[in-house]
């Protein structure tokens, strides 16, 4: 079965190149995204739990957007991050693009959501 491509918009109360930083340095991956985070070149290894996932880093624009591909995943697939400022409040908006199963978006999204807490703490944009 097909997987679908969908997206998540969060308000980040941050300045978009500290959030960006928070998007592609292992460091601050490590503080929400993933309990362990390195990178090798453009390759980057992501661990939860004792278990490990690689991503290439494809494609990044400073401060605006980053790609990853999951190794072992289908090419078309991907996640990445834009961030952006809103033309009406101003406000810094992370927008989240992954793929998941149809029936598996709305609990993807609920995951993307508790991440994006754990990335507003780490900031400290709570």
């Amino acid at each position: 079965m097909a997987r679908k491509k969908f997206t998540a918009e969060y308000i980040v109360r941050s300045s978009p190149s500290i959030l960006f930083e928070f998007l592609t340095q292992t460091s601050s991956l490590a503080q929400w995204f993933s309990d362990y985070c390195d990178s090798q070149g453009d390759i980057f290894i992501f661990g939860w739990g004792g278990s490990f996932q690689r991503a290439r880093q494809s494609e990044v624009i400073d401060d605006e957007f980053v790609k990853y591909h999951w190794e072992g995943g289908k090419k078309e697939e991907f996640f990445s991050f834009r961030v952006y400022k809103s033309e009406i409040s101003n406000d810094t908006i992370l927008e989240i693009t992954d793929f998941a199963e149809a029936k598996e978006i709305k609990d993807q999204t609920l995951l993307w959501d508790k991440q994006i807490d754990d990335l507003k703490h780490a900031i400290g944009a709570m």
